[in-house]
């Protein structure tokens, strides 16, 4: 997603949350919100809204917004330079998401672990996660996170 579509997707989101309803409610968008935060790597918007979005996912009971949330923490602290509290939300997402059997979260947050990886200077490490992940895109048939891990992996040698 471009800059310019997060700040299109954070403006339609943050408008409804002022205007939720029935078919969403403050969890969801909080969760979307934090996930978008994290996918391009914005500290300001992930302080916001990681928070937020922990805290309706653990009130409304809800693993799948928990494990987003503990996904965005963990680029957080990644950004942030805390690599081993990223490296410890990053695996809780993990374990979250293979408990869901969502395969897609989980190669997400596989590429997550690599990026940490990489950031430490642990580049075999960092090889086996990205692996890890492009295999789960490449079962999903998901082509573009596929094709971004592939370029990863060779980005490595």
């Amino acid at each position: 997603m471009a800059e310019g579509e997060f700040a299109l997707v954070r403006h339609h989101l943050e408008d409804a949350l002022q205007r939720t309803g029935a078919w969403v409610g403050d969890h969801d968008l909080y969760a979307m919100l934090a996930d978008a935060a994290a996918q391009q790597r914005d500290q300001a918007a992930l302080r916001e809204y990681a928070p937020l979005a922990e805290e309706t996912a653990r009130r409304y009971d809800h693993t799948l917004y928990q494990a987003v949330a503990h996904r965005a923490w963990g680029v957080l602290h990644w950004l942030t330079g805390a690599a081993p509290a990223a490296e410890a939300r990053l695996n809780l997402a993990l374990a979250l998401f293979q408990q869901l059997e969502t395969r897609w979260q989980v190669g997400r947050t596989l590429f997550e672990l690599g990026e940490l990886a990489l950031a430490r200077l642990e580049a075999g490490t960092a090889r086996e996660y990205f692996s890890r992940a492009h295999t789960a895109f490449e079962q999903l048939g998901a082509g573009r996170d596929a094709a971004r891990t592939r370029a990863r992996l060779a980005s490595l040698g």
